[in-house]
């Protein structure tokens, strides 16, 4: 068997952050993780729902820099996900992580009132959605980015693995 190696864009573009790519693992299984990013606006609404069957695993994303973000998941992405997908593992991923600490940020989110998301509540909320797991990454520093794909894909494969266990009696 030939090994996989881990491939992905390499240069951050803050002007694309939802290209990711293709990503392989070096590990006796070869898995390929093919990534939806699905749009968040309004008008995608009706749209988005094409993209969940025959899904294995969901990354629900919010951005460290964005509280707001952190509530959607409760009151917008995890009914629908449930809606949709309702056996499907999700892993909860707090994006942007190198601006929590960021003076520009912790500045603009003060004019609002609100803070940097601390890793407290991001573990919090993966509680009350009855996440796989939590993590948090940097596409900017690429801190974290690997564990959350290889985090993904021991969810998707654990589900996988215990549909193939279930004994059917007729």
């Amino acid at each position: 068997m030939t090994p996989c190696v881990m491939k992905m864009q390499t240069d951050f573009a803050s002007s694309n952050p939802g290209a990711v790519g293709n990503l392989l693992f070096a590990s006796p299984l070869c898995v390929e993780l093919a990534l939806w990013d699905t749009a968040g606006q309004e008008d995608y609404d009706r749209l988005r729902p094409l993209s969940y069957p025959d899904t294995d695993v969901i990354l629900m994303c919010f951005s460290i820099d964005s509280p707001d973000s952190l509530e959607n998941i409760l009151e917008k992405w995890h009914p629908e996900v449930k809606h949709f997908c309702p056996n499907v593992p999700i892993v909860l991923v707090a994006n942007k992580k190198d601006l929590r600490n960021d003076s520009t940020t912790i500045k603009e989110l003060a004019k609002m009132k609100q803070e940097p998301v601390k890793s407290e509540d991001g573990r919090s909320m993966a509680e009350k959605i009855n996440a796989f797991g939590y993590l948090e990454c940097s596409a900017r520093t690429k801190e974290g980015v690997r564990e959350v794909f290889e985090l993904a894909t021991r969810a998707a494969l654990q589900v996988k693995h215990k549909k193939k266990k279930r004994c059917v009696l007729m």
